[in-house]
């Protein structure tokens, strides 16, 4: 899942390291576009439905907030 994740980051925003950056959101490294860009390609890849209230800065400020984001989706269904 992490790798997976890791491809679809790293085809929005090749000059970003992903790995070591914990505030995409806060640092506005992510802008909008990348975060609709970032849904799209979650819920293609993942076969998810991310929500208006799941758009939250913390489940989108590091990988990690992201992994947890489309696990909890995963469990839901």
């Amino acid at each position: 899942m992490l790798e997976q994740l890791m491809e679809i980051l790293e085809e929005i925003r090749p000059d970003v390291d992903f790995e070591n950056e914990k505030q995409l959101i806060t640092d506005g490294i992510l802008d909008s576009f990348d975060i609709v860009s970032l849904v799209g390609a979650l819920n293609d890849e993942f076969d998810l439905e991310i929500q208006v209230g799941d758009l939250v800065p913390d489940n989108f400020n590091s990988t990690e907030g992201m992994i947890a984001l489309i696990e909890k989706l995963q469990d839901e269904d």
